[in-house]
């Protein structure tokens, strides 16, 4: 994915692996990998993040012996690496939406996004999951004036059936959620919530297994043949399955070229900060409040759960790097965002892939014969959760499985075949953008 961090020596205190992974205990990823591949399943998942493992929960349930596979350790990729933001998940705006697909489609697709919230919360309350969960709101913080009158005509021009509840923040007020003069204002969704991924990913694998869901890590699917059913040549072996999930989002590769030339794998980068004396973190951090910006290129940050710390992302280069190369980056824009951080030294940097879609919309459906749900475009956590379920009652027969993001096709490009030549070039138009206040 990335170049060796040996290539980029760094000071041994400097962890090139999630801050969440440390607070995790993921023993039960290990525990539950089976060491031999079963000869055949009803169900077979290809990925074991949030969306097949929502999906595998539903099969299993409905009685379908499910198994998920995995080409790494289970939770590998995005979902023990995110910022542990949860939102209503649609970045094209409402009108937008409305010009593309018509009201109706505009208006269920935001209506799903709502919905998506609401449900990853409900889900995690009734299940008892330990994971970290929290509705805190989001402080969303305009990076110029004119950021700050889009969101100010965002917020109050929302249609009646999607009401936010939120509240705008003008620039003499946002002392009260950021010690930082770098913004210009912005607005609060008291709605959106918080989580720790890697813990919430650990409890939705121990809730899978006590499912009857089988796991297999290090396990890497090399071709898929059949439409059903369907055979999978692994690094493992052969697997038989009756049904096929594709829950593989950035990691997404050329076993499935049809899905692969149609999301947009991206590299998102997150530092953690050594401890910071308490005064100055609530100085700095006044409120528990997941923050992001306005930015095209965002950044996102919010004080860690031990109470002692920043963690921060975003994208500091064009192309792809190393955690050894983008931590140091990172840290500096934080202190750009927040001065007083200056000499705080970061004990963390990592990395993982996020999909993003041609139409910047998340994706469900079937592909030569596959079930797939993929293409978050950053904002996957709740996303993820909600489709992957939305998946597993597709492929069950559940009418609640239906959903609007089935409606818009899912489109690529011509010419493209996975890898986003174009990505470095697309990155600093956009942060000319940002800088510009265009």
């Amino acid at each position: 994915m990335f170049p060796h961090a040996e290539q980029h020596p760094e000071p041994s205190s400097l962890k090139l692996t999630p801050w969440w992974h440390d607070s995790a205990d993921r023993d039960i990823c290990i525990s539950v990998t089976e060491q031999a591949l079963p000869a055949k399943a009803d169900v077979v998942v290809v990925g074991s993040g949030y969306t097949g493992l929502h999906a595998a929960l539903v099969c299993a349930e409905a009685g379908r012996e499910t198994l998920v596979v995995d080409s790494s350790e289970l939770g590998f990729g995005c979902s023990s690496r995110n910022g542990g933001q949860i939102s209503s998940s649609i970045k094209p705006g409402f009108d937008v939406l409305k010009k593309r697909h018509g009201e109706s489609v505009a208006l269920a697709i935001h209506q799903e996004g709502h919905r998506s919230l609401e449900w990853i919360g409900n889900f995690i309350e009734q299940t008892g999951l330990d994971c970290d969960f929290d509705r805190c709101g989001r402080f969303h913080a305009a990076h110029n004036k004119s950021a700050f009158n889009k969101l100010r005509h965002r917020v109050n021009s929302e249609h009646p059936k999607l009401a936010s509840g939120a509240q705008l923040i003008s620039q003499a007020e946002q002392q009260a959620y950021i010690g930082s003069n770098a913004y210009f204002g912005g607005a609060v969704f008291p709605r959106h919530a918080s989580v720790h991924p890697a813990k919430y990913h650990r409890e939705l694998v121990r809730l899978a297994a006590e499912k009857g869901v089988r796991f297999m890590a290090g396990c890497r699917v090399e071709s898929v043949r059949g439409e059903g059913p369907f055979r999978l040549l692994t690094s493992r072996g052969e697997v038989l399955a009756n049904e096929v999930v594709m829950a593989t989002n950035g990691y997404t590769s050329a076993v499935t070229p049809q899905l692969q030339r149609r999301v947009i794998p991206i590299g998102s980068y997150m530092i953690a900060t050594e401890e910071i004396e308490p005064e100055l973190l609530n100085r700095l951090l006044p409120t528990d409040k997941i923050i992001s910006d306005s930015r095209k290129v965002v950044y996102y940050y919010r004080k860690a759960l031990d109470g002692q710390r920043i963690l921060f992302g975003g994208r500091v280069s064009g192309s792809e790097t190393d955690p050894a190369v983008s931590g140091p980056l990172l840290q500096r824009e934080l202190v750009n965002l927040l001065p007083e951080l200056e000499g705080i030294a970061i004990s963390h940097s990592w990395s993982g892939l996020v999909a993003y879609t041609f139409d910047e919309l998340p994706h469900i459906g079937k592909q030569q014969g596959m079930h797939y749900a993929m293409g978050y475009c950053g904002a996957g956590v709740g996303m993820a959760s909600y489709l992957g379920n939305k998946l597993g009652k597709q492929l069950v027969g559940d009418p609640d499985g239906k959903t609007a993001f089935s409606i818009p096709s899912f489109q690529t490009r011509p010419g493209y075949r996975g890898k986003p030549w174009f990505l470095p070039a697309a990155v600093q138009y956009y942060r000319l953008r940002d800088r510009l206040n265009i």
